[in-house]
């Protein structure tokens, strides 16, 4: 519902999925942004730590890999 008008901008590929998570990614090129979930605190108002790639691999990469590991289950979002 909050990410709806973003269906149909060039570049921007929404999916859903029923994995229970501790974190939301947000992922662009070689950065991202993970929202760490906090047992009674609002996302906003939870930490959110700024990953960028490196040529060492580390904690990106390994998000990366869970990212892509839910999003390939993923089902597309769909306009309408």
């Amino acid at each position: 519902m909050h990410y709806r008008r973003l269906l149909g901008v060039s570049g921007v590929e929404l999916r859903t999925h029923g994995t229970t998570l501790y974190n939301s990614l947000y992922r662009s090129d070689d950065q991202m942004l993970v929202n760490a979930h906090v047992w009674g605190v609002n996302a906003y108002g939870a930490p959110v730590w700024h990953l960028r790639r490196d040529s060492g691999g580390g904690m990106f990469d390994s998000y990366v890999e869970s990212f892509n590991a839910v999003w390939d289950q993923a089902t597309p979002v769909q306009e309408g």
